[in-house]
């Protein structure tokens, strides 16, 4: 994943007002640290952001440019969003460089199809893995292509791109391959459903 250039400013309000005439300026609040040296409170261009994050997602590598110095290669470690208007309130940057290998989990990606009959249920959609901050992968795929009932896929099934290496556990379960339930089944609880709602309802003290 190539990294993408932005610009950053110095942030010099804080509070809930500060940050409020920073967001409706077009930028987001940001802390950038790591690496010993001194958090740095900085404004990012929201729009240039967002369209980056879209892209490479939290795993995204930036090249901030920043006025009072050089630029800086950072991953983002924590975004606050708004729940309502989906803007980014805040954010954490955490400064890398080049040849620094960093854990981050990556989207894992089923690829084919099981065992006709079955179904596929995830366990885990992301894999921890450690690899070169300037080269991590979007995703990493996984086939259950063939799979039967009772099967079940494993972080250590994953091949993992050259350079990267699992940080978690191998046996960690990623999806299971189960049973479909058969039209019978699914009629059958679709019938039970009522009868047992009017079951608990007739259990139910009356009022005083």
């Amino acid at each position: 994943m190539s990294e993408v250039k932005i610009s950053a400013e110095p942030r010099t309000e804080f509070g809930k007002g500060g940050a409020r005439r920073t967001r409706r300026a077009g930028l987001v609040p940001a802390v950038l640290y790591g690496h010993g040296s001194d958090p740095k409170h900085i404004a990012l261009p929201a729009r240039e952001f967002a369209a980056a994050i879209r892209h490479g997602g939290m795993n995204q590598v930036f090249s901030i440019d920043m006025t009072d110095g050089g630029p800086v290669l950072a991953l983002p470690k924590a975004i606050q969003r708004d729940p309502i208007k989906d803007t980014f309130e805040h954010i954490d940057l955490i400064i890398v460089q080049r040849g620094e290998k960093v854990t981050v989990d990556v989207p894992v990606q089923l690829t084919g199809e099981a065992a006709k009959g079955t179904l596929v249920v995830t366990e885990h959609s992301t894999l921890s893995i450690l690899a070169e901050a300037l080269h991590l992968p979007e995703h990493v795929e996984v086939s259950i292509d063939g799979l039967e009932a009772g099967s079940h896929v494993t972080a250590g099934d994953v091949t993992l791109p050259k350079g990267s290496t699992l940080a978690g556990d191998a046996d960690t379960i990623l999806a299971v391959i189960s049973l479909a339930p058969t039209a019978e089944q699914l009629e059958g609880a679709a019938e039970a459903a009522p009868e047992a709602a009017e079951g608990e309802a007739a259990e139910a003290p009356a009022e005083a």
